[in-house]
């Protein structure tokens, strides 16, 4: 069985594209997310993806596996914890809201990474578009419940790992999903 980085190198060379020299790997199996630099593993962090099982089709809430790109890079400079509404920041920290909204809902704070899939028909295009989806890697109200399933699809991280990990990315770095 191949390693995620295995079936990342894999799947940039049957697409033809050049790996970026930052790479993100996300794999679902163990709730982790690991950064790379040139070719190097850096540092891995715990994450929650879906709910659900994975699946790229819309509606599905299903984290998408796959190879994607970083395609905006949102939040440069809000506190940790500030909540986002259509991508834009609201002012309020995700602790001034409300404990029943706070409870049921991931709110999307801190960072967000938009991804964009690179592969037609599997994570980009038609009902399978990631970037459709408003698929993200973005911060959450419920850092206590990260390292196991909780998402609607997006990749939730820590706060302080957030900021670091923003902090090393570039908009075309690669994201690889895998279960």
């Amino acid at each position: 069985m191949e390693t995620p980085w295995e079936l990342f190198m894999q799947t940039c060379v049957r697409l033809g594209i050049k790996p970026a020299d930052r790479v993100l790997l996300v794999r679902i199996s163990t709730q982790t997310l690991q950064f790379y630099r040139n070719t190097l593993p850096v540092k891995s962090y715990v994450i929650s993806t879906s709910l659900r099982p994975p699946s790229n089709v819309k509606d599905s809430q299903g984290t998408p596996t796959g190879l994607h790109t970083i395609a905006e890079r949102i939040g440069a400079g809000q506190p940790p914890g500030m909540v986002f509404k259509s991508r834009v920041p609201t002012g309020r920290h995700f602790s001034e809201y409300g404990d029943e909204e706070n409870a049921r809902s991931n709110l999307i704070t801190t960072r967000i990474l938009w991804l964009r899939g690179l592969e037609e028909g599997v994570n980009a295009g038609g009902n399978v578009d990631s970037y459709a989806r408003y698929i993200y890697v973005h911060g959450t109200n419920h850092e206590d419940e990260l390292g196991q399933p909780q998402s609607g699809g997006c990749v939730l991280v820590e706060a302080r790992d957030l900021i670091e990990l923003y902090d090393e990315v570039r908009v075309g770095d690669q994201v690889m999903i895998t279960e």
